[in-house]
């Protein structure tokens, strides 16, 4: 398996600009996967300090993300974008492992 996760610069700014200000609790973003949602799998987006043993923690800018061990192996090759747009401004995940996800862009199939 390979635990190729990377974090655009769009993204690394949102991250450092929410920890910064206080918006949010905690340092990082961690980021996981559970069943469920539209497509099977759905994200969860947490700021939080903890980091567990098995975590992997990737780092861009400054900004630090969290992924467990288990979500890491359905976000393998993954990227993690910030995206403004006139509808919403919103994390989202370029996904090469997805088969298909929902319209919201909030869950996806393998």
């Amino acid at each position: 398996m390979t635990d190729n996760f990377a974090i655009t610069d769009n993204a690394a700014k949102r991250i450092s600009y929410l920890v910064n200000q206080g918006q949010v609790h905690g340092g990082n973003l961690r980021i996981s996967v559970a069943g469920g949602g539209c497509s099977g799998f759905q994200y969860s987006f947490l700021f939080d300090d903890t980091v567990l043993a098995e975590d992997k923690v990737f780092e861009h800018n400054g900004a630090k993300v969290v992924i467990d061990d288990i979500s890491l192996g359905l976000l393998a090759g993954s990227v993690l974008d910030y995206v403004e747009d006139m509808v919403a401004s919103t994390f989202v995940i370029k996904n090469p492992n997805a088969a298909s996800s929902c319209g919201c862009g909030n869950s996806f199939s393998v």
